[in-house]
């Protein structure tokens, strides 16, 4: 048996899923299009900011608060509609993140290339 190395799952998940650009997610922000998810855990946010309205689900609990049969669901917490847009740090976990919701069933799912890094230096707002 062989392990995969985190790269792998990384370069697996980014064939998968679909990437976007801080400009193309900064549109859907203004256009309220989209639910930024920032999946980062609390101690980042706590240290480093969070960019303003965006919805906190930290990494470990992403399927279960989005999944409306576990009893971990917030229901009413983000718009199903409107496309799942995901953020770590540097975008590792949030491609990892992407797959895992596409493979839930979610339709319109991206993570943001560069993550909370770049987003620091553009146009979204840290608080």
């Amino acid at each position: 048996m062989s392990i995969l190395s985190s790269k792998q799952l990384v370069d697996n998940a980014l064939k998968e899923i679909k990437t976007i650009s801080i400009e193309e997610a900064y549109e859907l922000s203004i256009k309220n299009k989209s639910n930024l998810i920032d999946i980062r855990d609390v101690q980042e946010l706590e240290n480093e900011g969070r960019v303003e309205n965006s919805h906190h689900i930290p990494r470990g609990m992403l399927e279960f608060w989005l999944d409306p049969s576990s009893p971990y669901f917030k229901d009413g917490k983000l718009d199903i509609n409107k496309e799942m847009v995901l953020f770590c740090a540097g975008g590792l976990r949030s491609a990892l993140a992407a797959k895992s919701l596409k493979e839930m069933g979610f339709k319109k799912v991206s993570h943001i290339e560069g993550g909370f890094s770049a987003m620091k230096h553009s146009k979204f707002k840290i608080i």
